[in-house]
């Protein structure tokens, strides 16, 4: 059984669409939070990733500022971004029903530590089980103390090339985790930000990120 494992779509329809075309043969999902926010789709992501079969949810810290209704982060981008995601956003009941933790096969699922730690490749942390965790979209794969941390990275905010997808593929017979990457068209984000009319500073947020070639 093969699990695709990914995080932070954040909005990013294209992307996941994508990603859900080349790795169609997979036999179940595991979505590690942050379905919403950043891109124009919020709505669209949340209900397929609620039609994947055999899909384990995790709710991330913008699921919880769609369903309060408020965004408690300072910085005004993040603050654009919410304002103008959230505003026609629907699908609140759907995100309600995602679970803070789950344990699969010995892992344990959250979307982060704390209320909003980054954890990142190099970050100096101690482990007492073995865990999957996004949040910080930076895909790494790290053993500590006899334990396992996995981060699938970002399927639509890669942290280090916007237009580039990371995701993980978990084969539960081998134990074997494929970390992989797929490159999409930043272009269709753009142009429907601009035909939605999102704040300048969120598309200038989108061009000024760096692309792969």
């Amino acid at each position: 059984m093969r699990l695709l494992i990914f995080s932070d779509i954040h909005g990013n329809l294209p992307a996941f669409e994508k990603l859900l075309r080349v790795e169609s043969s997979v036999d179940g999902y595991i979505n590690l939070g942050d379905v919403v926010n950043y891109a124009p789709w919020s709505n669209e992501c949340v209900e397929l990733v609620a039609s994947l079969k055999n899909c384990y949810n995790i709710k991330g810290n913008h699921e919880d500022y769609f369903i309060k209704g408020m965004c408690d982060v300072e910085n005004p981008l993040v603050l654009d971004f919410f304002y103008k995601c959230s505003e026609n956003f629907t699908q609140t009941q759907l995100i309600k029903s995602y679970s803070n933790s789950l344990t699969v096969n010995n892992f344990k699922l959250i979307h982060t530590f704390g209320a909003k730690d980054y954890i990142f490749h190099d970050t100096d942390i101690e482990l007492s089980e073995n865990v999957m965790l996004g949040h910080s979209h930076q895909q790494f794969f790290r053993q500590i103390n006899g334990f396992t941390i996995l981060n699938p990275g970002s399927v639509g905010q890669n942290r280090k090339y916007i237009n580039v997808s990371e995701y993980v593929i978990w084969d539960l017979e081998t134990n074997v985790f494929e970390l992989k990457h797929l490159k999409f068209d930043l272009s269709i984000i753009l142009n429907e930000m601009i035909s939605q009319h999102f704040p300048a500073t969120c598309i200038n947020y989108y061009q000024n990120k760096k692309q792969a070639n």
